[in-house]
């Protein structure tokens, strides 16, 4: 008979020589937990797939030690800041550096991507704060408070807010789109290194070396509760994806908190010195810390970690009965309804700014560029991770939870430190015998147990819609007779099949139609002729081409497509929306400047045909924006990929407002 194999809790998945010299910087992709980016005293960036020892991508550039990195939400983006305050950001899939953004007179201390638009935002040794727009290559905004160090900086998931964290003792919250400081906490007696958003509710957790973790109510902006019971500073913090409980970094431990009331559910020995940063994937924590030139990487299954609903360890009062913790799926403070920033007052401050806050590009930044570069160490890694833009299937590849090893020795799989004498007795207890705290209601589920149509039909269906597989094949009455004659049963399938002959038939007329005007004539009239033919699957066909070749776009295309984008941002076929919003970004990006500038310009003296033509298509395209950014505004409250590319249209049409 097999005996049951005890696997670890907790275990060290590897170590690798990161770089010639010691290691300053350690960051990991949070959107997958297998990307792993460092930076070095050499000046470079080395990317690594965690678990592999091979590093995949080498980025130079930089002529000074990297001081901070970070990897944007989709893992596309790096950035990386430098000691002597300058930044560049690489595209991971083009293998190149994308900007270069001076301005900052110190070491780069922190940095972090927007959510779901092209802004970063970086912290300072020289204590200023700037909103950087990607896209652009120039600093938006610079916010001004703190009097030390920048520490750790988080745009708040909704995208309206920054936290910033330095070693004044200070956390502070700015409002991106006032462009200014919202509030102020103070109470930690230490430098504060780390700063994170609940994912969902109005909450804040800070980390200090005063050895404290804080929680903060962003709606009373007051602190909730506050967890002294440490020994060593506090290095990284993470909230589980749920929002249910908070993982802590510290020396050689995770330790996992709740904070209505202030509690500790668990404690994990680590034997991972001193971390640098938390990602979670699959269930597992993957937690990664640095030693010279050397960087190491932990996991910690968390199916065996409890979060909630068990007896805690340590901070527990002898004289206050245990409150059961609030069930998961409820709420004690405002939701996040993710409204989409705008960063339009900033933008316009930027005129008030000095030249030297405004960058533009110049030959030097270009020389610079040329000089950053990316080496591809490894080709069948990049290949797999890293797919090129024009690749048809962009789905990454699958990633398993790494295999626990089994434990060394029977009854170690985890170790924890006893806090208290009164920890000691409640946990000696048989966990048999422990009571149920509370009884925790079902949770209520969003969804209605009748199966209902989507609103939405997704673009990776398994079955064609308005078509039923049960039209092709013969129908039984009884279980018993399951035999037809042919003759019966070729007219059942007949039924079906004449019917999707005539779609497909018509369909096939009506792009005939529009190729011939394609090749005898200019791509306007090729549009003119798909919308005249009133098919929008014709249109999603033709803007599928053109969108690969923006060269072909004009303003005279505009005020044909934008009509069209409309009626397939709100059409209940997911092919469509995403067609819709590629075209409409790649509209925003080339040709909403155009416009703006167009209609700003005083009137020209005397009579000008072709500008009263290009203003008369401006004011319409204008005008047709306007319809579009309230059906972007009333979708930008979705959930998933969705939601993430109507917000990132909201701010690009932000102008609009």
């Amino acid at each position: 008979m097999a005996v049951a194999v005890t696997t670890k809790t907790a275990w060290k998945l590897q170590e690798i020589m990161a770089h010639s010299s010691n290691v300053s910087s350690v960051v990991l992709g949070k959107g997958s937990g297998r990307m792993l980016a460092t930076g070095g005293d050499d000046c470079r960036v080395n990317i690594w797939s965690v678990s592999k020892p091979n590093c995949i991508m080498s980025l130079t550039g930089h002529t000074s030690p990297i001081e901070s990195l970070q990897v944007n939400p989709n893992e596309k983006l790096i950035v990386a800041g430098s000691r002597s305050g300058s930044i560049r950001v690489w595209d991971l899939e083009a293998a190149k550096v994308l900007r270069t953004l001076p301005g900052h007179k110190a070491n780069i201390c922190s940095l972090h991507f927007h959510p779901f638009g092209s802004f970063v935002a970086s912290g300072s040794l020289d204590t200023n704060i700037k909103l950087w727009d990607v896209r652009r290559k120039g600093c938006i905004f610079t916010f001004k408070g703190h009097t030390e160090a920048v520490r750790c900086l988080r745009f708040s998931p909704d995208g309206k807010w920054v936290a910033s964290a330095a070693d004044d003792h200070t956390v502070k919250l700015w409002d991106l789109t006032a462009g200014k400081l919202m509030f102020e906490f103070t109470g930690h007696s230490g430098p504060v290194n780390v700063v994170e958003f609940h994912p969902n509710e109005y909450l804040l957790a800070s980390g200090s070396s005063d050895r404290t973790v804080r929680f903060w109510d962003l709606e009373k902006f007051q602190v909730v509760s506050c967890i002294e019971e440490e020994a060593t500073p506090v290095r990284c913090v993470l909230f589980n994806p749920d929002g249910c409980c908070l993982y802590s970094g510290f020396q050689d431990s995770l330790r996992v908190y709740g904070w209505e009331p202030e509690r500790c559910f668990d404690v994990v020995v680590v034997n991972w010195g001193k971390v640098a940063d938390l990602s979670i994937s699959n269930n597992q924590l993957i937690g990664v810390s640095f030693a010279q030139s050397t960087v190491s990487s932990f996991v910690v299954d968390l199916s065996r970690v409890p979060k909630s609903d068990s007896v805690p360890h340590g901070l527990i009062r002898d004289d206050q009965p245990l409150v059961p913790p609030t069930p998961i799926g409820s709420s004690l403070r405002r939701i996040y309804d993710r409204p989409s920033t705008s960063c339009s007052k900033p933008q316009s401050r930027v005129k008030h700014n000095s030249e030297s806050e405004r960058h533009s590009p110049s030959s030097e930044d270009d020389r610079d560029e040329k000089e950053s570069k990316a080496e591809i160490q490894n080709q069948e890694d990049y290949k797999e991770i890293f797919q090129p833009k024009n690749a048809i299937c962009r789905t990454p590849p699958r990633n398993e939870p790494f295999p626990a090893p089994p434990e060394d020795e029977p009854g170690t799989a985890k170790e924890a430190v006893k806090p208290s004498q009164a920890v000691d007795v409640q946990t000696s207890l048989p966990k048999q015998e422990l009571p149920d705290p509370v009884q925790r209601p079902p949770i209520a589920s969003s969804t209605s147990l009748t199966r209902t149509e989507p609103s939405v039909i997704p673009a990776a269906r398994n079955e064609p819609i308005g078509l039923k597989a049960s039209d092709f094949l013969p129908a039984v009455k009884n279980q018993s007779q399951t035999e037809l004659v042919d003759e019966e049963a070729m007219s059942q399938i007949r039924k079906g099949h004449e019917t999707m002959c005539v779609v497909l038939t018509s369909r096939h007329k009506n792009l005939d139609a529009v190729r011939a005007v394609w090749s005898t004539s200019d791509i306007k009239n090729s549009l003119d002729s798909a919308v005249a033919i009133n098919d929008l699957s014709v249109v999603v066909d033709l803007l599928n081409i053109v969108n690969q070749k923006p060269s072909l776009w004009k303003l005279d295309l505009c005020t044909i497509v934008l009509p069209q984008i409309e009626k397939l941002l709100q059409s209940k076929y997911e092919s469509y929306v995403q067609t819709g919003c590629t075209s409409l970004k790649l509209i925003l990006q080339r040709f909403l400047p155009l416009i703006t500038d167009i209609l700003a310009a005083p009137p020209s003296v005397g009579v000008d045909i072709s500008r009263e033509e290009r203003l008369h298509k401006c004011k319409l395209c204008y005008k047709q924006l306007k319809n579009i950014s309230n059906v972007v505004k009333n979708k930008s409250g979705l959930s998933g990929r969705h939601g993430s590319a109507f917000r990132e249209l909201l701010l690009l049409m932000a102008v609009l407002d």
